[in-house]
């Protein structure tokens, strides 16, 4: 037996075994091109280099022996380097006619290039040549949805769905003329830079790569294949649906046990269950709606589990933002649990003392659930969302056979454990289902209370309504058209206690992140799954969650508590607004990202601090002192965020410190002018302690 380590993992081989097989019995993914199992390796490609400490030079691991006290590392800077300058070279001989090929879909190549993005080093035909240097084709400013005009093929679903047919929100529209004809936005801005509410129901019905989800499953793959972090991925209710459809089952099939088995293939170490949050946020969402019932105050309370819905608000009707529940949504609710609760004290030394954190990453039907992510005040609880179809790309990179994996995977515990009641957060009216089931629980109502109420579901476009004993009468907007209509009118204020808004028609299970589908009946097929699994589970009320129950008795105190709020609540602002970049501010400081703050500023910007740094002028000044000066950012448990003392005031800069202190912000604007499209960033920003 000899003895070596791969990535810092150590690892027991047989003499006469590889590199290679040293880097699978580790765990570790090492691309490779030419080699075949059954065949004697040759080490044409070069693909596998890795490096071993005190040899100058890379070596082939598919056919250098492994040896004793060997010190392996496969994915340094310069190994990945050469194998994107190995690609290319390939590439160049190579003829592009990946559409018509035979292996189209399994060719390792055309696999290698998508899952690296390696550069494609041969001449190209632009499908529209751009008229003036201000014609832009590729938008990659959205965090969720990226945009690539050249693959366009004018089809006009883009502008269909994102207009009057579906959404009504017109961020993409035709310009132009005759060959000219194209989808853009209002004045070409970039999508960041509009109103668009990142739902990607663009993406898809897109029948090309023009609109794309802002991809992430590369990053996540290389991050499982270095096995360097402890890896966490948490699962929606409509992703252990849908994501059966990618594979040629039967739509509607589920197939939990199967995704829980083939994200352990993958690399996760933990594997858990987004409706353990769920179950959390209706604990939370319920309590808070009847501590305004009780007080009277901003009713009704309108759901803010859909992150496209929170995004039209904070565009649109920021009048709206006391309304909102501040509870936060099931993603960033795991998240933080399993970053900042005591699952991460528990996985280890450093974890518990703030010196590292895992990695989480979450799977959603929705592609607004990337931009969600990256919330001031909650960025970086989640690192990475994968939509559906990334996934489904991912286990087809690993050559994964789905249909094949048995049923029998089992979430991890302890934040795997849910109910019925959260299973059907896919759905669209299943939020507000869900709440009822437990806010009438939580107010002492009657336990003969029906579990299910048919008038909320269904996914027909529309308002649905139903009267709740003990509670009033609540509604379900299935879809942002249908939102945008009933606010319209002032009568929904006084009609109703609780409104549920999903963004998307049908809910989670029609997101933009789900797969793409033909069939007209898709959405009823996967909502009868959903519905199914919450008919058969041995729970159907939120509060019924042991674990749940659990985590509040050891942590949490109870529902809407000071600890609960930290842990689970959120904040918002009108966009563009002071408050807005205030947040965002606060957010970069807390994070230690001075480039990021800097770029908030005016190159000459000012801030007074308040504090022993005194008055620091100019942007670049801002970015070293909170790079060089601040103490180092603790992560997990110690990690603290400034969070502002209001939820959704308009005008409120009243801010509390990490410290649990008070201080107050005041921040003068200035317009910076490029491109033909003007930012408003910081000019001064002066701090007052109170």
């Amino acid at each position: 037996m000899i003895l070596l380590s791969v990535n810092g993992r150590q690892v027991d081989l047989d003499e006469g075994a590889t590199l290679l097989d040293a880097a699978k019995a580790a765990g570790v993914h090492v691309p490779t091109l030419c080699h075949h199992p059954g065949l004697p390796a040759h080490a044409a490609c070069r693909i596998c280099l890795v490096e071993v400490e005190g040899n100058p030079r890379p070596q082939p691991a598919c056919r250098t022996l492994a040896r004793d006290g060997d010190v392996v590392q496969t994915d340094t800077e310069a190994l990945q380097a050469f194998r994107r300058a190995d690609a290319e070279w390939l590439l160049a001989n190579h003829p592009n006619d990946c559409m018509r090929c035979e292996v189209n879909g399994s060719c390792r190549l055309q696999r290698l290039v998508s899952e690296h993005q390696w550069e494609e080093r041969w001449p190209k035909v632009v499908a529209v040549a751009a008229k003036s240097e201000e014609d832009v084709f590729t938008d990659h400013t959205s965090p969720s949805i990226w945009r690539d005009l050249s693959k366009c093929i004018e089809c006009g679903l883009c502008a269909d769905v994102c207009g009057d047919a579906v959404q009504q929100q017109d961020v993409i529209g035709f310009g132009e003329r005759g060959g000219d004809r194209r989808p853009v936005t209002v004045f070409d801005a970039p999508l960041a830079e509009t109103n668009c509410i990142s739902c990607g129901q663009c993406t898809l019905v897109c029948p090309v790569g023009a609109l794309i989800e802002s991809p992430h499953w590369h990053e996540v793959l290389h991050t499982l294949d270095a096995r360097r972090r402890v890896s966490v991925v948490q699962v929606a209710p409509a992703t252990r649906i849908a994501i059966s459809e990618e594979f040629g089952l039967k739509p509607g099939t589920v197939s939990t046990g199967r995704l829980i088995n083939a994200l352990r293939q993958l690399g996760f170490d933990y594997v858990f269950d987004t409706n353990f949050a769920a179950d959390l946020t209706i604990m939370e969402e319920g309590s808070e709606l009847l501590a305004r019932m009780e007080a009277h105050e901003s009713l009704p309370l309108f759901t803010s589990c859909c992150p496209g819905w929170v995004n039209w608000v904070e565009l649109n009707r920021p009048d709206l933002l006391p309304h909102l529940s501040t509870t936060k949504s099931p993603q960033q609710m795991h998240g933080a649990i399993a970053k900042r609760s005591g699952f991460a004290r528990s996985l280890g030394p450093d974890f518990a003392e703030g010196k590292t954190e895992p990695y989480v990453v979450s799977v959603m039907p929705c592609t607004a659930k990337k931009d969600e992510a990256q919330r001031p005040g909650s960025s970086g609880d989640v690192d990475r969302v994968l939509t559906t179809r990334e996934l489904a790309r991912m286990i087809r990179a690993r050559g994964i056979a789905f249909g094949a994996l048995s049923e029998d995977g089992q979430f991890d515990s302890p934040l795997g454990e849910s109910t019925g009641a959260a299973q059907i957060f896919g759905a669209s009216g299943g939020v507000m289902e869900a709440m009822v089931r437990t806010a009438s629980h939580l107010k002492g109502g009657d336990a003969s209370l029906p579990l299910d109420w048919e008038a909320l579901r269904g996914v027909r476009e529309g308002v649905k309504t139903a009267t709740i004993p003990g509670i009033g009468t609540v509604a379900v907007c299935n879809g942002i058209a249908a939102a945008q209509r009933m606010l319209e009118q002032e009568a929904w204020r006084d009609e109703f206690v609780a409104i549920e808004v999903m963004a998307c028609v049908g809910g989670c299970l029609g997101g933009g992140g789900e797969p793409k589908s033909m069939d007209p009946q898709i959405l009823q097929k996967r909502a009868k799954a959903i519905y199914g699994v919450d008919a058969t589970a041995r729970h159907r009320r939120s509060y019924e969650n042991a674990d749940v129950r659990k985590l509040y008795a050891r942590e949490l105190g109870a529902p809407n508590s000071p600890a609960a709020h930290d842990l689970l609540h959120t904040q918002y602002t009108a966009r563009q607004s002071r408050r807005s970049l205030l947040m965002r501010f606060l957010d970069c400081v807390d994070r230690r990202d001075g480039a990021a703050a800097a770029r908030l500023f005016h190159s000459e910007g000012v801030w007074d601090t308040a504090s022993a740094f005194g008055v620091i002028e100019g942007a670049k000044e801002i970015e070293a002192l909170i790079h060089s000066k601040l103490p180092p950012r603790s992560y997990g448990p110690k990690y603290a965020r400034h969070r502002m003392e209001s939820a959704a005031g308009l005008d409120d800069l009243t801010v509390v410190t990490p410290e649990g202190s008070r201080c107050r912000f005041h921040l003068d604007l200035t317009e910076l002018d490029g491109g033909g499209t003007s930012k408003t960033v910081i000019g001064k920003l002066i701090r007052t302690v109170l």
